[in-house]
């Protein structure tokens, strides 16, 4: 059966909410008190579900029809961008390993030290667990999970297309089921027995992959839907919508503790967890996915504004530089003071948010300048032909 496409190109508003996500999570992980309003204020829903969503949404829209077309080619297409975003991922292992790890171990700045004491006790497992995307440090895991998952995304898209979407959904809420009973503990223990590396689960990175495939196929479900223009969202009825803000709403109070000590975070314990994705925050997420669709037109005009769209276009490149800013704001940090304060706060912020700017900049205007350079060589061959 072939498909029809309405518009398959990524859509400004997309990038521009992966911008958006960029700075909500730059503003997460920086330690100043700002970290504390951004972190989860709208219920159990943070960035990294955001960025990871929406990176999806936009892979599988940019490339569901090419899937179809040329399963072959898009796996070079993927695959290379896989390779790429490997190859920024090493680039801050260099950096941690070398400049952030020397300053951790001749300052002894906890913040920081506590990131990198696995490999500062143990550099040779650390190194080659890294490479393998084992060893997973805090702040350099969502790279790692990124990669896998590109990685997969062309056979997951031809899949889709073969056998369809309620297939690859079921297989995903099984992978899903998995992790919340163990599976992540078991193939760790595998991995660990097959590589020889002892590394211990805890350094694997704070993300259940087996359970966060699920935010990667949800988006690429979704993104697919989208580019055929037909979002299973648009059909629901008034009753459902009501509903998810009724459940979001529940939520924005458990988060702050709105709802007396029996409806808490810590009542519900893992069913609201982060890195596992708990049922109940997947309930959560569901209903807020809901409400945003349900407010779209007025959230476009929202973040479809700069910086955002120039930072959500230059992402990756964007991602990597927060993650050398948060470094530097960590090593900032002495004794036991968790945030910077003052003006060491305001100043850290003010310089990272100029630097993510210019880093978007730069490599926005690099892409349009081989885009051109690309187009006066097609020029030139066509003349010349």
């Amino acid at each position: 059966m072939r498909l029809s496409y309405s518009n398959p190109n990524r859509m400004p508003e997309l990038d521009a909410l992966r911008g958006l996500f960029l700075v909500w999570m730059t503003l997460t992980h920086m330690p100043t008190r700002f970290s504390d309003y951004v972190n989860q204020p709208i219920g159990f829903v943070s960035s990294a579900e955001g960025f990871v969503f929406m990176s999806a949404l936009l892979v599988s829209r940019v490339y569901l029809k090419e899937a179809q077309e040329d399963s072959s080619g898009l796996r070079v297409k993927l695959w290379r961008r896989t390779l790429k975003i490997y190859g920024y991922h090493l680039l801050l292992l260099v950096f941690a390993f070398t400049v952030a790890a020397a300053v951790a171990a001749t300052t002894h700045r906890p913040a920081l030290y506590n990131l990198l004491n696995f490999y500062l006790a143990h550099p040779v497992v650390a190194i080659a667990g890294s490479v393998l995307l084992i060893y997973c440090p805090p702040l350099l895991d969502i790279l790692p999970m990124y990669v896998l998952f590109l990685f997969l995304t062309p056979m997951i898209l031809t899949a889709a297309i073969r056998f369809g979407w309620k297939r690859i959904l079921a297989v995903s809420g099984a992978v899903w089921l998995g992790a919340q009973v163990g599976l992540r503990a078991l193939l760790h223990n595998v991995v660990v027995h097959a590589t020889r590396l002892p590394i211990p689960l805890q350094e694997t990175g704070a993300f259940n992959l087996f359970a966060w495939q699920g935010v990667w196929i949800a988006g690429l479900w979704l993104g697919a839907k989208s580019a055929q223009g037909d979002v299973p969202l648009r059909r629901l009825p008034k009753e459902v919508i009501a509903s998810c803000g009724v459940i979001c709403l529940f939520f924005i109070a458990v988060r702050h503790g709105w709802l007396g000590p029996y409806l808490t975070q810590d009542s519900f314990k893992l069913s609201l967890d982060k890195w596992q994705i708990g049922p109940l925050r997947v309930l959560n997420l569901a209903a807020f996915l809901v409400i945003c669709h349900w407010l779209r037109r007025y959230l476009v005009r929202l973040v479809a504004i700069e910086p955002f769209l120039t930072l959500g276009k230059a992402s990756l490149q964007v991602f990597c530089a927060h993650v050398v800013f948060v470094f530097v704001g960590l090593a900032l940090l002495y004794q036991d003071i968790p945030q910077l304060h003052g003006l060491r706060a305001y100043g850290m912020l003010l310089l990272t948010f100029t630097g993510l700017i210019l880093v978007a900049v730069r490599e926005v205007r690099l892409r349009r300048a081989e885009r051109k350079n690309a187009a006066l060589l097609r020029g030139k061959k066509a003349v010349a032909s």
